[in-house]
């Protein structure tokens, strides 16, 4: 997926206008009746036919900011890509939350705001608001301890902008000298209604916090003319258990609201605040994934 935004304040900070620009190949070639979603079957006397699906359906998945903008427009691009695509945790959703809520972040840093006071000041859902207040008190935000090496990052969003309401903020630590950086904790807070089993909700929001902070910081495919090189976990490395963060998850029970499934809330955020963090400790917006410290310009570090 590739993203072109925009947007518009004013000079307190309140935000005016969005504009959306998002490209994506198919989320979904699930084998749903279709043999040729089988590798194996296209090598059948005669082949079965390998066709994509699911066009549009993950795309625009929280692509729309729920911000209070006086005017909002998206607009989609579908293409079809070299590679077998399929569903992700999330979808769409957790590109274009990673997008949107960095591209916030930037224009925080413009207007000289909080990260939380902002996004706080300019979301009307009471519950939207509510999980960025708790995290605020959870992390004690307004009396963090900042230094040279360490930064912090926040991010928010509403799965699907209709179901679980997820905050979270990332903690990295930098080292100058080896030019690299580390993810030391994530803190979350989820709202997903009435919570019917505590243990299970938090299992589930770790879960995607953790596999979000892996997507994130250095799950990639690389592939050549001849199809796919990235065959096994040396060539698709992902998060080791040495390199997992420290997790803490809270949760907002509303027993007077419907449940909401919460499986996927955590993915998109937990990218955006890793980014919005590595900026804040390093000066340096790394705008694509994943955020390896080889694409952070370290000469920017004061």
């Amino acid at each position: 997926m590739a993203f072109r935004l925009s947007a518009g304040m004013d000079s307190a900070g309140k935000l005016l206008g969005w504009n959306s620009i998002v490209w994506s190949d198919s989320h979904s070639t699930r084998p749903n009746g279709s043999g040729g979603s089988f590798i194996a079957a296209r090598s059948l006397d005669p082949p079965v036919e390998f066709r994509k699906g699911g066009w549009s359906g993950g795309s625009y998945r929280n692509g729309i900011p729920e911000y209070s903008f006086g005017a909002k427009q998206l607009r989609l691009f579908d293409y079809d890509g070299p590679l077998r695509t399929s569903s992700l945790r999330g979808l769409g959703a957790y590109a274009n939350t990673f997008a949107m809520e960095a591209f916030i972040d930037e224009l925080i840093y413009k207007a000289g705001k909080d990260p939380i006071d902002f996004r706080i000041k300019n979301l009307e859902d009471p519950r939207a608001r509510a999980v960025l207040e708790e995290l605020a008190q959870k992390t004690n935000w307004k009396n963090r301890s900042k230094s040279a090496n360490n930064g912090f990052g926040v991010a928010y969003a509403r799965y699907k902008n209709a179901t679980s309401y997820f905050a979270v903020f990332a903690e990295v630590e930098i080292d100058k000298a080896a030019k690299n950086y580390k993810l030391k904790k994530l803190t979350g807070v989820i709202d997903s209604g009435l919570t019917i089993n505590p243990d299970g909700l938090k299992n589930q929001t770790e879960g995607g916090m953790i596999q979000s902070a892996s997507w994130t910081m250095m799950e990639e495919v690389h592939f050549d003319q001849d199809g796919i090189t990235s065959v096994d976990w040396n060539t698709y490395p992902i998060l080791r258990m040495k390199d997992v963060p420290e997790v803490e998850v809270h949760i907002i029970d509303r027993p007077e609201e419907k449940p909401m499934g919460a499986g996927e809330a955590a993915m998109g955020p937990v990218a955006a605040a890793i980014s919005n963090a590595v900026f804040d400790a390093t000066g340096s917006r790394v705008r694509n994934l994943p955020i390896k410290a080889e694409k952070i310009d370290w000469e920017s570090v004061s």
